[in-house]
């Protein structure tokens, strides 16, 4: 039996190393929880969501869509664990964090192909074949052993941040009221709706409020995709409502009105008993956030019982350092996986896992890994964090936009989307049968 080792139990762990093992390689993944934590970190368990609860889109005729189908046709534990853990969010894939932590931990800790050690690594070491997936809260011994690797280069870095969570009960529902956007779904989202006047006093208070000290931190190096919320209400006065507070398709039922902004919660948990609030990432201080956010109608008198937090991310320079396999040029015996590549999201770094574990779990078998083209959401991630400039890569989730254009005019966007993924679909369908061949199940 070959041997291999995985470096980190996130959700690029987790999937390298269940597809590693399920191909009847021993792998030995080492963990650092519970001994040590990040800041972000707090549950012992394994793939430990800490930001959101949602995988984001649920259609193929999303991008994010297309990868999740794209993950489960190749037998993807992370998507097996959020199928089975989903709780009600509309449109959008949300799971039980606490549920789909649980399960994973439990598939991998009971796979018999793997060994868990629960320590912290502080060099990236000769051990081979390795696949590196220690997310983009590395800490500094086994950062430095990496960036000491590839000859000094420097770890890029953006910051990220995690929402606030309430209790259902304490929510003042005689304010607010559950709806979906467009009404589609099954109104899963609880909304809470602001007039005029309560957004300008809202908007007031959050940018003028007292902020956490997040050492280095600038707010034009935030990424994009999850920026503070205080930081965008400090971008103009309408910029939330463009955005997390957008009131569009969620009329309030109570009035037949449309508020001005809306903020909504979505369900954390499948009890219905928690909720987070969405794009409410923040590094405000904690008696910060309770006051301000205690200004929205419908939770002024929200029982918080988690706070958002702050903290930093870092990612290699992928490009001319990476295949688009996740290998490392010139050491097809050493990958790296996960947000640290600069694929950014939950879904996106595990599919850079299971890729990853794929690939290697080929190699080790004496078969030929698969390749992912470009036409299909994983490869294209892979050739986006592979090519490209060194000096212009930032951190990136799936998208169209990354992937080769049909060649033909659909004039229907969500007509060309839905073609983008039957020409994926159907790639991803001939390698799932070539890779079914000779797979392990234990």
């Amino acid at each position: 039996m070959s041997n291999a080792y995985v470096y980190g139990a996130g959700l690029a762990g987790c999937e390298a190393a269940w597809q590693l093992a399920r191909r009847g390689v021993s792998v030995t993944l080492y963990e650092m929880k519970p001994k040590a934590f990040t800041p972000a970190h707090k549950s012992e368990g394994f793939a430990e969501l800490v930001c959101s609860n949602s995988l984001r889109a649920a259609g193929v005729e999303n991008a994010v869509g297309l990868l999740k189908e794209e993950m489960r046709r190749l037998g993807s534990l992370v998507m097996e664990a959020a199928d089975a853990t989903r709780v009600e969010a509309g449109g959008a894939l949300a799971v039980d964090r606490v549920r789909f932590s649980e399960y994973i931990t439990e598939k991998i800790r009971s796979h018999k192909n793997i060994t868990v050690v629960n320590e912290e690594v502080s060099e990236l070491s000769d051990k081979r074949p390795l696949i590196v997936a220690t997310g983009p809260l590395t800490r500094e011994p086994l950062g430095n052993s990496i960036r000491e690797y590839f000859g000094g280069q420097e770890f890029l870095g953006f910051f990220d941040a995690a929402a606030p969570i309430v209790t259902f009960e304490s929510i003042n529902m005689e304010r607010a009221y559950f709806k979906s956007r467009y009404d589609k779904g099954t109104a899963d989202y609880i909304n809470c709706p602001m007039t005029e006047e309560e957004y300008r006093t809202f908007r007031e208070a959050l940018i003028s409020a007292e902020e956490a000290e997040v050492h280095g931190f600038e707010d034009d190096k935030v990424f994009e995709g999850c920026m503070p919320v205080e930081v965008m209400g400090r971008r103009g006065f309408d910029t939330l409502c463009y955005g997390p507070l957008k009131p569009v398709g969620l009329r309030d039922p109570k009035t037949g009105q449309t508020p001005f902004a809306v903020v909504q919660l979505r369900r954390d948990n499948r009890e219905g008993t928690l909720y987070n609030i969405v794009g409410f990432q923040t590094h405000l201080r904690f008696g910060e956030q309770k006051r301000v956010f205690s200004l929205i109608p419908g939770l002024e008198n929200a029982e918080f019982v988690r706070y958002g937090v702050m903290h930093r991310n870092t990612y290699i320079k992928s490009p001319g350092l990476l295949n688009p396999d996740y290998s490392v040029k010139g050491d097809n015996k050493l990958y790296f996986a996960g947000q640290m590549t600069g694929v950014e999201g939950y879904v996106e770094s595990a599919s850079s896992g299971l890729y990853a574990g794929l690939s290697l779990a080929c190699r080790l078998c004496g078969k030929e890994p698969p390749v992912f083209p470009q036409t299909t959401a994983i490869g294209a991630l892979g050739m986006y964090v592979s090519s490209g400039s060194v000096g212009d890569f930032q951190p990136m989730n799936i998208n169209f936009g990354i992937m080769p254009p049909l060649g033909y005019r659909v004039k229907v966007k969500k007509e060309k989307n839905a073609a983008l993924a039957a020409r994926s679909l159907e790639a991803i369908d001939e390698i799932a049968k070539n890779l079914q061949m000779g797979l392990v199940e234990i």
